[in-house]
C-alpha cells in the first residue's frame, strides 16, 4: 500500500517527527545487545538448514499434487502441468522469529485438490512415510485448518488453500484480492496469514526498526505471560500490528523510542476502539469485514486489532474481559519501568522479570489431562487447550463478570507423573460499584458444563480424561515452580509491605468464619505467621474427575469472598514506582439477574447462587462502604463515535483510536473513500494525548500522587 496523499502511511498523521537523540541511540544499542544476549538471533547456519528445510517441504507439495492430480482422473500431460506452491508468513515472514521458532507456511494448490480429500488424507500420508518427518499433527478442524510435524527437525504449521485456479503458476501473486473468488472461507483465513504478513511490511516506515522493536515486544510478552492467541492473550500476529502501529505514528522513531511508546500508547488506549493500520475497505467480492456497526458479532470483541489485508478481520477475538484486563497491567507496568530507564533508575531486565503468576492469587483451578500415549496426549493436549478460553467466558457470562479468570499461556508436566499434562488460571472477584451482602457461588456447573464440551472431542480415544481440581496458593505443586522449589515467601511478597490486608476465612460447608477484619502489618511475612497463612475461599471439591460428569449436582459449593488480599494481577509488583502503602478493599454484590437453582437442588445453565443475607446477618458479617466513587459501567461501544453509514459500510477513519477533540482540536470523522482523515498537530511526546482506557486511567506525569486506579476488582488507596 502507498504513503497516503497526506505522504504518511496509516489513517492518521504522526504523532511525533522526531529522530533519535544520541542518548536513544545508545539505548537501542542496549536493547540489541540485550536481544542478542537473550539468543533471540539465529546462527547463519541455522538458517541455512531453514531455507533447506523450505526447498524440501517444497518438491515435497510438488510431488504430492502430481499424484493427487493423477488420482482425480486427469491425463499424463495435464498431471506433468499440476504445480503447488510453498509460501510462508507469520515471524519468520516478518523476519523476527529466532533458534528453534517453527515457520508458519501455506500450501497454495488447483482447484481438483480439495482439502479433505487430498491435503489432510494423501499428503498426510505421504508425510508420515518419510523418515524425517516427526510429530504429524493434522488439526482439519479448527478454526483455520492445519497440519503441523516437524521437518528433519525444524518445526513446521503447514496451511493450505486450493484456488480456483486450474493450474498453480510459479509467480502466483496472492496480493491480489481477485486470488480470493470462488474460494472457502477455510482458505480465505489461510490465505490472509500470507496477505497480512506482507501488507504489515508495506505500511511501516522503517522495517528494520520494526523487527527490533517487534523482536522485544514478542520477548517480552512471552516473559510476562501475555502471549498466547489460543488462551485469550494475543499471538504473534497481535502484536505485529501494535508495533506497526506504533511505527506508523512515530516514523523516524529508534527501536528504543518505539518500545516506550507503544507501552505508552497502550496502556492509555480506549479500548474498545479498534487498532487499524489502514482503512477499511469493503472490497470487490462481498466478503464480510469487521464493522460492529452491522455486525453484532463484532460489538463483544474486548481488543479490536484489526488485520489490514481484505477481508479485513479482528485478530484479537479471543480476547477475553480478564485478559484484557491482565493485559492492560502489564502495558501499564510497562510504561512505568520505561520511564524509570529513562531516568537511569531501572534496565532493561526489569521489564523482563518473569510474571509471578503464581503468587498473586488464593484460589487457582488446575487442570490435568492425561492419555495412554504421547500421539494421543499431543492431540488431546491441543483440544483442551483450545477450549480453555470457553471456561473462562463461562466464568464470565455466568458470573456477569463478577468473577474473572486468568489462564496461564502454557502448561506444565510433572516429571513423576509421565503422559500427563496440567494447565492452570488463577481466578479473583470483581469489585462492585455499591456495598452489598457477598453471595455465594457454585461453580461445579460451570466446570462440569466445560468438561462435557472438552469430552465431546471428535477424535477421542481411549485414555484422554480430565480432571479439574481447586487448589489453594499454598498447596500449588512444587513442579510449576523453576528447579521444583517454591520461592520463599519473602521475595514473593516484595513490593508490598505496608499494605493493610483484609482477608476472609470461609469453610467449604456454608458457615462464614471470622467476622470482616482488617490487619495492618510492615513486614508481610510476619503478618502471614500471625493469621496461620492465608486464608482462601473453597471453589471446587479436591477432585472433579470426568467420571462425574453425568452425575446430578446437588448442594451448593461456595465461593463466599469478603475481602481479597491482592486478588488481582499485580499492577505495581515489581514495579520501580510501587506505592508503598496501600488499602485493599473488596466489595461483593449480587448480580441483578442469574440463574436460577432448579428444584432437584441441581445448578440451571452451570451455576448455582447461595445466597442467605439473613443467614449472614446471623453470623455478623459486616461490609465496608466504598472509599472511592465506582467506575462507571464499561459501554463495549462507549468510544465508537462512528454513525451508521449504510452506503459505504465500515469504518475508516481513526477516530476509531480514541482520540481526545479536547487536546487535539479536532473532530474524529469517518470517511467512505479515506480523504478526511484525523488531523494531528505533530507531537514530540504524548503526554497531552488522552488514549484513556475506560478502566484504566492515563498515568500522570508525577508518580508521587496518584489517584486510585479504579477497575471492578480491588480498589487501592495511595497515601
Amino acid at each position: 500500500m502507498a504513503k497516503s496523499n497526506a505522504g504518511y502511511l496509516g489513517v492518521s498523521e504522526p504523532i511525533s517527527l522526531s529522530g533519535p537523540t544520541e542518548k536513544d541511540l545508545i539505548q537501542t544499542a542496549e536493547v540489541e545487545k540485550f536481544l542478542a544476549d537473550a539468543g533471540l538471533y539465529e546462527s547463519q547456519d541455522q538458517a541455512v538448514s531453514r531455507e533447506e528445510v523450505l526447498g524440501k517441504l517444497d518438491q515435497t507439495v510438488k510431488t504430492w499434487i502430481k499424484k493427487a492430480t493423477r488420482v482425480s482422473g486427469y491425463g499424463e500431460q495435464f498431471v506433468q502441468e499440476a504445480n503447488a506452491k510453498i509460501f510462508t508468513f507469520g515471524s519468520y515472514r516478518l523476519g523476527v522469529h529466532g533458534p528453534g521458532a517453527d515457520i508458519d507456511t501455506l500450501c497454495v494448490g488447483p482447484r481438483h485438490a480439495t482439502r479433505n480429500d487430498y491435503f489432510f488424507r494423501c499428503l498426510h500420508d505421504m508425510l508420515a512415510e518419510m523418515p524425517e518427518v516427526s510429530e504429524l499433527h493434522p488439526v482439519p478442524d479448527a478454526h483455520v485448518p492445519v497440519l503441523g510435524f516437524k521437518l528433519c527437525g525444524v518445526s513446521i504449521d503447514l496451511l493450505y488453500a486450493n484456488l480456483a485456479h486450474v493450474v498453480i503458476p510459479d509467480d502466483l501473486d496472492l496480493s491480489q484480492d481477485s486470488i480470493l473468488h470462488n474460494v472457502d472461507e477455510q482458505a480465505v483465513r489461510s490465505l490472509n496469514g500470507c496477505r497480512v504478513t506482507d501488507q504489515i511490511l508495506r505500511l511501516v516506515p522503517n522495517i528494520p526498526s520494526f523487527r527490533t522493536t517487534l523482536r522485544f515486544m514478542r520477548y517480552w510478552g512471552k516473559r510476562r505471560g501475555v502471549y498466547s492467541n489460543v488462551i485469550g492473550f494475543l499471538g504473534g500476529i497481535n502484536w505485529a500490528i501494535l508495533v506497526a502501529r506504533i511505527c506508523q505514528l512515530y516514523p523516524n522513531a529508534s527501536p528504543s523510542m518505539l518500545i516506550s511508546r507503544f507501552f505508552r500508547v497502550f496502556s492509555q488506549w480506549k479500548w474498545p476502539n479498534p487498532v487499524i493500520l489502514c482503512h477499511i475497505e469493503e472490497g470487490p467480492l462481498g466478503l464480510p469485514v469487521w464493522d460492529p456497526r452491522r455486525n453484532f458479532r463484532d460489538r463483544g470483541h474486548q481488543m479490536p486489532i484489526i488485520t489490514p489485508a481484505y477481508p479485513c478481520m479482528n485478530s484479537s477475538y479471543n480476547v477475553s474481559s480478564s485478559t484484557k484486563y491482565v493485559m492492560i497491567q502489564e502495558f501499564t507496568r510497562g510504561f512505568e519501568i520505561c520511564q524509570a530507564i529513562d531516568e537511569n533508575r531501572a534496565t532493561w531486565d526489569d521489564l523482563f522479570e518473569p510474571y509471578p503468576f503464581f503468587e498473586l492469587y488464593r484460589n487457582y483451578l488446575e487442570i490435568g489431562i492425561t492419555a495412554r500415549n504421547e500421539d494421543d496426549l499431543r492431540n488431546w493436549k491441543g483440544w483442551v487447550e483450545s477450549r480453555l478460553r470457553q471456561l473462562v467466558l463461562k466464568f464470565e457470562r455466568y458470573t456477569h463478570e463478577m468473577l474473572l479468570a486468568h489462564p496461564h499461556p502454557r502448561d506444565f508436566s510433572d516429571g513423576s507423573r509421565p503422559l500427563h499434562s496440567f494447565y492452570f488460571m488463577g481466578l479473583w472477584r470483581k469489585q462492585t460499584a455499591q456495598p452489598q451482602e457477598a453471595e455465594q457461588f457454585d461453580i461445579r456447573g460451570i466446570v462440569n458444563e466445560f468438561k462435557i464440551s472438552v469430552l465431546a472431542y471428535v477424535h477421542r480415544r481411549e485414555g484422554m480424561d480430565i480432571e479439574v481440581s481447586h487448589v489453594k496458593r499454598k498447596d500449588i505443586p512444587l513442579f510449576v515452580f523453576p528447579g521444583g522449589v517454591r520461592p520463599p515467601r519473602s521475595s514473593r511478597t516484595a513490593g508490598r509491605n505496608s499494605r493493610a490486608v483484609s482477608r476472609n476465612d470461609v469453610t467449604p460447608d456454608r458457615q462464614v468464619g471470622n467476622p470482616l477484619e482488617t490487619e495492618s502489618w510492615s513486614d508481610p511475612q510476619s503478618a502471614q505467621d500471625r493469621s496461620g497463612g492465608y486464608q482462601s475461599t473453597s471453589l471446587l471439591p479436591s477432585n472433579l474427575s470426568s467420571r462425574e460428569t453425568q452425575n446430578n449436582l446437588n448442594g451448593h459449593l461456595n465461593l463466599h469472598t469478603e475481602t481479597v488480599e491482592h486478588e488481582h494481577p499485580g499492577r505495581f509488583l515489581g514495579s520501580p514506582s510501587a506505592p508503598g502503602d496501600n488499602a485493599v478493599v473488596d466489595v461483593v454484590t449480587q448480580p441483578n439477574s442469574m440463574p436460577s437453582t432448579s428444584s432437584n437442588g441441581g445448578p440451571i445453565n452451570g451455576l448455582d447462587i447461595c445466597f442467605n443475607s439473613s443467614q449472614k446477618e446471623s453470623e455478623g458479617i459486616h461490609v465496608n462502604n466504598l472509599v472511592s466513587s465506582p467506575p462507571a459501567p464499561v459501554d463495549e461501544l462507549v468510544s465508537y463515535q462512528a454513525k451508521p453509514d449504510n452506503k459505504h459500510g465500515p469504518p475508516h477513519g481513526s477516530s476509531l483510536e480514541g482520540c481526545s477533540e479536547r487536546i487535539l482540536g479536532q473532530t474524529c470523522n469517518l470517511s467512505s473513500h479515506g480523504n478526511n482523515h484525523l488531523k494531528r498537530k505533530a507531537e514530540d511526546e504524548l503526554e497531552p494525548l488522552e488514549l484513556a482506557c475506560p478502566s484504566v486511567r492515563a498515568a500522570p506525569a508525577s508518580t508521587v500522587q496518584r489517584k486510585p486506579l479504579r477497575y471492578a476488582c480491588t480498589t487501592y488507596i495511595w497515601k
